[in-house]
């Protein structure tokens, strides 16, 4: 890295901008210094790494895909400690990765990129940060992820309120909860864990629904002494342990294009509901009116059990508005209240989560308009029009069924090939052609006709309209073949090595 002095700005140059730095930024981060390549930054708009994991570390946040499966093939944890990791583990486990591999070097914190432009005489992108910094990089990877702008619903009178408020990703955890009335909205993956780890401490607990969701059993065994010693003692253990998991989860993959065979899983997973809610009316209200898959399936033992206590009420009538210290549903019932809380989720669509940040690629043309009819990508890393940027989980390689560790870990592999391709061919830039693209997202949404995922309900894996952006529509090993080897035919090489002022080469 150099910086060299414009007319008024310092501007720092480097060969690769990573964007984020959570589990794609450090991965990608990993595999670079692996390939002997130095010259790169890592540009975190936080204090800290982590991503999700640094964000939402509400009561309960635990990951829903096991614990050997969410970790770095390529820089394994022995030692966890159960089948499912809790949020603090996996946290230290991302701050592990950043002490292991020296990361600390390269991340520049509280420095949030506000926009890029990509120059088409100079075949580099220029980066502008919100302190006004400048940054020029021959490649600029987005690795952000989907799930970090949290989505916050207007509720009438919410002004008016006196009491505290927040949202599930920006837990309070100096607010003392014993004792209070409080208002959860919502029942996604994060109510249902935090739920039930407040509902002992608070006076009461009102449940706002407005769709019930599909919760199955989760695995609360903890790994064993021995099971851990195996693990370090013997790699090959570990791999046969973690490969047992990965095909466990892709044959998950066989009831979600197959709807059909997923309503027997689901005639399973309502008797867990009735069997878990002793209120007859209760577990009829928690039983959702959709297949099941064609929303997220989250995963626990203790959500519905929660209901059978004193101090908790499921209310799926809609929230009127919220006077200054209550909260009024569409039956005409106003409950009082002391606290509000959104486990609301996240805007997932780029369109929308991307709105403050500018991004223009080839003539001018902006991401969200290259977008504004979904967003598209090949193979969710590469997007006409805008040579030499890349993502980590763009648009249809976000799983259902999976890790998306594994996801990372193929695009990450993948986006070196192409940046190899640029020094090896001595040009300057690589773009994607269009009708690679087209044929791509033709080929997924065609996959995803017939799938749960398509069966008619309303998810955050779609965008308005119905079309889903989000997921990979099949098995996850067909993604890795798709991704293990680039092939120079579906891009566009541009410029040419000389003259270029690119500090080193990928071995």
């Amino acid at each position: 890295m150099s910086t060299t002095q414009a007319t008024t700005t310092p501007i720092q140059t480097t060969q690769i901008a990573i964007i984020g730095s959570g589990f794609g930024g450090l991965a990608m981060a990993i595999r670079l210094i692996q390939a002997n390549v130095h010259d790169f930054i890592i540009l975190e708009k936080a204090n800290d790494v982590g991503g999700t994991w640094r964000e939402n570390q509400y009561p309960g946040a635990a990951c829903d895909v096991q614990s050997h499966m969410y970790s770095l093939s390529f820089a394994p944890k022995l030692n966890w400690s159960k089948r499912y990791a809790e949020a603090p583990e996996i946290f230290n486990y991302i701050q592990d990765l950043v002490h292991k591999f020296n990361l600390n070097q390269y991340i520049q914190f509280n420095q949030e990129v506000i926009a890029t432009q990509y120059d088409e005489q100079n075949l580099n992108w220029h980066l502008t940060l919100k302190n006004g910094q400048k940054i020029d990089a021959q490649f600029v990877i987005f690795a952000s992820g989907p799930l970090h702008v949290p989505q916050i619903p207007h509720i009438k009178g919410i002004e008016k309120f006196k009491g505290e408020v927040f949202h599930s990703s920006h837990w309070n955890h100096q607010y003392n909860l014993n004792d209070k009335k409080v208002a959860s909205i919502g029942t996604g993956g994060s109510a249902i864990q935090y739920i039930p780890e407040i509902a002992p401490k608070v006076g009461q607990l009102y449940v706002f629904q407005r769709t019930a969701a599909w919760v199955i059993p989760r695995d609360e065994r903890a790994y064993n002494v021995l099971d851990k010693n195996l693990f370090s003692r013997f790699d090959w253990f570990r791999k046969l342990h973690r490969a047992r998991l990965y095909w466990s989860n892709e044959s998950r993959v066989v009831p979600i294009v197959k709807p059909q065979i997923m309503k027997y899983g689901q005639k399973l997973a309502e008797a867990f509901i009735k069997y878990q809610v002793k209120d007859k009316m209760t577990a009829q209200k928690l039983i959702p009116d959709f297949v099941m898959g064609c929303k997220r399936i989250l995963i626990s033992n203790k959500y519905f059990p929660t209901f059978n206590r004193e101090n908790v009420e499921l209310i799926t009538d809609g929230i009127v508005e919220l006077t200054e210290n209550s909260i009024i549903s569409k039956d005409g019932q106003e409950r009082p209240i002391d606290c509000l809380i959104y486990g609301t989720g996240f805007i997932t669509d780029p369109r929308i989560y991307l709105k403050s940040f500018d991004c223009f690629g080839e003539n001018g043309l902006e991401l969200k308009q290259a977008w504004k009819d979904g967003a598209e990508s090949y193979l969710g890393i590469s997007t006409k029009g805008f040579p030499n940027l890349f993502q980590l989980l763009g648009p249809n390689t976000v799983l259902g069924h999976n890790s998306v560790i594994f996801m990372i870990e193929s695009q990450v592999n993948y986006i070196l090939q192409l940046i190899q391709m640029v020094n090896k061919t001595q040009v300057q830039a690589i773009a994607v052609k269009p009708e690679i693209q087209e044929q791509f997202n033709q080929a997924v949404q065609n996959k995803l006709k017939g799938t749960v995922w398509q069966s008619g309900c309303v998810s955050w894996y779609q965008q308005d309209g119905g079309k889903n952006f989000s997921l990979w529509p099949t098995y996850t090993w067909k993604y890795w073949l798709k991704t293990r080897k680039a092939n120079p035919a579906d891009y566009r090489l541009l410029g040419s090595h000389q003259g270029s002022n690119k500090k080193s080469k990928v071995a």
